[in-house]
This record gives C-alpha cells, sequence and structure tokens, in this order.
C-alpha cells in the first residue's frame, strides 16, 4: 500500500492506513522531535501522540499534497507545545541526555555524501552545532528546525505557526545570532 492509499484509508476509518505512515515517518519524526525537546523520550511520546492526533483529523488532510512535510510540521509544532506546557528550557550548563547515544548530528540531517578525509571535519563540527543547537530555546530550535531542516520559507513558518512573519525573522535571527557566538566560542571556524 502506497501513502495515498494509506491515507485514503484511514479517511474511510481503516487504521491500517496509519501503519503504513508509521513505518514511513516515524523514524524522521523522532529525529525532528528531538532536535527541539533535546529528550528522546519526549520526542516519541510527542511523535505518539502526534500520528494519533492525525489519525482523527485526517479528514482535515488535502488528498495529493505531500504527506511528509505536513505531518513533520506537525510534530514540530506539538515538540513546541510540549516544551512550552512543561517550562522547559535548558541552561546553557545543562547536560543534553541524547547526546551521548548512538543518534550523531549527521543522522538527524538529510544525507549527504562524505568522503573518508572529511568524516573527522564533518564528525567534529557536527558535534559543535549539536552542542550549540542544545543551548537555544526550543521556540529557537522549532525556527531553526523549520528553516533547515524542513525546508520551509519564513511565509510558511509563520502560517504554520500561526505568528507574525516577523516573529519568525526574531526568531531566526536570534537562533543563527546564538549558534553564531556559541560556534565561536568552541573555536569553530566557518566561512
Amino acid at each position: 500500500m502506497n501513502e495515498q492509499q494509506a491515507i485514503t484509508r484511514m479517511k474511510q476509518g481503516d487504521i491500517s492506513g496509519l501503519e503504513v505512515l508509521v513505518r514511513e515517518y516515524q523514524l524522521q519524526a523522532v529525529r525532528t522531535a528531538m532536535m527541539v525537546t533535546q529528550d528522546r523520550a519526549i520526542a516519541e511520546d510527542v511523535v505518539q501522540s502526534t500520528f494519533v492526533r492525525i489519525y482523527r483529523k485526517i479528514h482535515q488532510f488535502e488528498e495529493g499534497r505531500p504527506f511528509g512535510p505536513w505531518f513533520l510540521r506537525s510534530v514540530v509544532n506539538a515538540a513546541v507545545q510540549e516544551m512550552r506546557k512543561r517550562g522547559r528550557h535548558l541552561s546553557l550548563d545543562a547536560e543534553v541526555p541524547w547526546l551521548d547515544s548512538d543518534v550523531t548530528f549527521e543522522d538527524l540531517l538529510p544525507a549527504k555524501t562524505v568522503g573518508p578525509d572529511d568524516h573527522i571535519e564533518v564528525s567534529e563540527l557536527a558535534d559543535h552545532v549539536r552542542e550549540a543547537l542544545a543551548q537555544l530555546t526550543p521556540d529557537q530550535r522549532a525556527a531553526v528546525v523549520l528553516r533547515y531542516f524542513l525546508d520551509m520559507s519564513e511565509r510558511e513558518m509563520a502560517d504554520e505557526l500561526d505568528i507574525p512573519a516577523g516573529t519568525v525573522k526574531w526568531r531566526l535571527h536570534a537562533a543563527r545570532k546564538r549558534l553564531r557566538g556559541l560556534l565561536v566560542e568552541q573555536g569553530v571556524e566557518y566561512g
């Protein structure tokens, strides 16, 4: 069963369509949520609840549109809401539980071809970026994820988050400025 068939089945009340979408998007959704929540358990809970919510509201999804971007935006929104509900902001000195796990920052990004000579440099840079990203607020991390991981425009972000375009610009500006400062503090050189 393909994605469109799965969605059609779900719209007909057949939950078997959800299984197809879970198999296709669960890993990417958890990675996306982890970038915002900085916690694997919370990310998994967010993704699970988002899958249940989209099953209940699948009739709102316009057939013919790509499901993945719509779903992943829902995951980001749910992750931000969950972090707000928890009132959780990471301090600059906080430990980030999943940094030592087997998930690398490269795993969180779309696949890129890296030659053997570049592996160490890329790995070190990824560590620095992951550490810096962890120090942003959930709203700033969400802005970074939506813009650079899900490749949304600022207008799409404003529509999706239901906030003014100026707020999106400010969050992106603040996130980039903070990331730049953190990377400079870590001695990372970039062009």
